[in-house]
């Protein structure tokens, strides 16, 4: 991977109702306004609506890392415990490995606003060369979650060999170690 190459992030909203058209989808326009916020590196999105079928789920991600080859992909919507919410199961089939403290750090976030946090079931894996991130599925906490967890993901993404991701310090400012850091090319 280049430092120049474009980021390429995946954003999978995944409900029944806003698939069948029944309401609007909020997730993929929360995900797209927080990133061309975030974001300073340039980057690109592919989206997908998706019903809570663990089946569908599994495809899209696989179509998402293996064909489309996105770094990045982030879902909404079926992490708690109903029983249509199966995203985390059909995340962790897909993993190649399992990156808890994503999870952890989610719910503990989420925490500060909402007590029923403790519900969710958000996970954090690799699958190949991608980060796969599971996010709730309203606009303001998915805001609320990526500006908690969103600072490691740079780095992250480094670590498994995807581009270099630049942000812009004053909606969220990535870390990394000092050994990891690369003059700001503007």
């Amino acid at each position: 991977m280049t430092s120049s190459e474009s980021l390429l992030i995946g954003l999978v909203s995944i409900s029944d109702r806003a698939s069948a058209g029944i309401y609007e989808d909020k997730g993929i326009p929360g995900l797209t306004e927080w990133f061309t916020a975030a974001l300073a590196s340039p980057w690109r999105m592919e989206t997908r609506l998706i019903p809570d079928e663990q089946r569908a789920i599994e495809l899209t991600l696989i179509e998402l890392v293996d064909t489309v080859g996105c770094h990045l992909v982030l879902t909404t919507g079926g992490t708690g415990p109903a029983p249509r919410d199966v995203t985390p199961e059909a995340t962790l089939a897909v993993a190649h490995k399992v990156l808890p403290g994503f999870g952890e750090q989610m719910r503990q976030l989420s925490l500060q606003y909402v007590p029923t946090a403790i519900l969710s079931r958000q996970v954090g894996v690799v699958r190949g060369r991608t980060l796969i991130l599971n996010l709730p599925g309203q606009p303001k906490a998915i805001k609320e979650t990526l500006d908690g967890v969103f600072p490691a993901v740079p780095y992250c993404v480094d670590l498994i060999g995807g581009p270099y991701i630049e942000t812009n310090d004053d909606v969220c400012r990535a870390f990394r170690p000092k050994s990891a850091q690369r003059p700001a090319v503007r």
